[in-house]
């Protein structure tokens, strides 16, 4: 059975690094003055970690595959993620590492935003790609927290240790939305491909028998995570990939209504609906009428 160290506490992680805990919640350290991590380990997090690299450091690895983490790249670490550590023999680590428990945040605005930077959820081949100027201004707010960290603690100290993080994680919302761009070929190569397996889905069996198609399904036949892909496909189309499949699911069944040798029930089971009525109420919800009506109307 495989060894996995659990890291419920920054201080356990702090150890393992070398680094002194100055703060129970937070940490805040260059890689340059650490220790590198237990070779060939796998590591549960209980916390956040936003880890920005600076030359060769290392090779890490998420859902058993490595990360896409080159110099310049940020990578970012959920409490409840398992990631693993592979190093060459006598590397010494570079880059700056950022640790918050969830603890930290309770009460404050950031607390509240948590679940929408999505970058926490992506995976291995989607790490940050970071120019020079975005590198600099990342290491800021790194030396900010960490000059924060070393003044005494006072009633401010919460708040703009809080700000900042969430400064740091809107800006790295700022720089996904510019890699989306400037990687356009490629998304639009993985839309194409998407709209393709959609219509594939339909074209098939699979509704009958799998049911309605949902994101993760063609997030994992792309080899990406569900949440990135769900962004990728909202910046290009601007909808949610769920509306995407949802406009499909919508867009067949008012070519499939006018069959008329066909019930509306068969209809609903063919596109993957389990239970009639909630085809009828998703239909209604998006047209304004009930399949039936459609029917009659057209």
């Amino acid at each position: 059975m495989e060894h996995i160290i659990k890291l419920e506490k920054i201080a356990a992680y702090n150890k393992l690094k070398g680094v002194e805990t100055q703060h129970p919640l937070i940490s805040v350290y260059d890689n340059s003055n650490s220790k590198a991590l237990p070779n060939n380990n796998r590591m549960h997090f209980g916390f956040y970690a936003v880890f920005l690299k600076a030359g060769n450091c290392g090779e890490l690895k998420y859902g058993r595959n490595n990360y896409d983490y080159d110099d310049g790249t940020m990578v970012f670490v959920a409490p409840g993620q398992v990631l693993e550590v592979k190093n060459e023999d006598n590397y010494q680590p570079t880059g700056m590492g950022l640790l918050f428990h969830p603890d930290l945040i309770k009460g404050t605005s950031l607390a509240k935003l948590m679940s929408q930077y999505s970058f926490f959820s992506y995976e291995f081949h989607e790490a940050l790609h970071l120019s020079l100027k975005e590198q600099q201004i990342i290491k800021d707010l790194f030396n900010k927290l960490q000059y924060e960290l070393s003044q005494s603690i006072d009633k401010h100290s919460k708040s703009i240790i809080a700000n900042n993080i969430e400064l740091m994680l809107n800006y790295c919302v700022r720089f996904y939305d510019r890699q989306f761009i400037t990687r356009e070929n490629i998304n639009t190569d993985i839309l194409s491909k998407f709209e393709n397996l959609l219509n594939d889905y339909f074209q098939s069996e699979n509704a009958q028998h799998i049911g309605l198609p949902t994101v993760g399904y063609f997030a994992d036949l792309l080899h990406l995570s569900p949440n990135y892909f769900g962004d990728l496909i909202k910046k290009e189309t601007g909808k949610s990939a769920q509306e995407n499949i949802q406009l499909k699911l919508i867009n067949l069944a008012k070519e499939r209504i006018f069959d008329t040798e066909k019930s509306i029930s068969q209809i609903a089971f063919e596109l993957g609906f389990k239970y009639p009525q909630h085809f009828n109420r998703m239909f209604k919800k998006n047209t304004g009428y009930t399949p039936i009506e459609y029917r009659s109307l057209n």
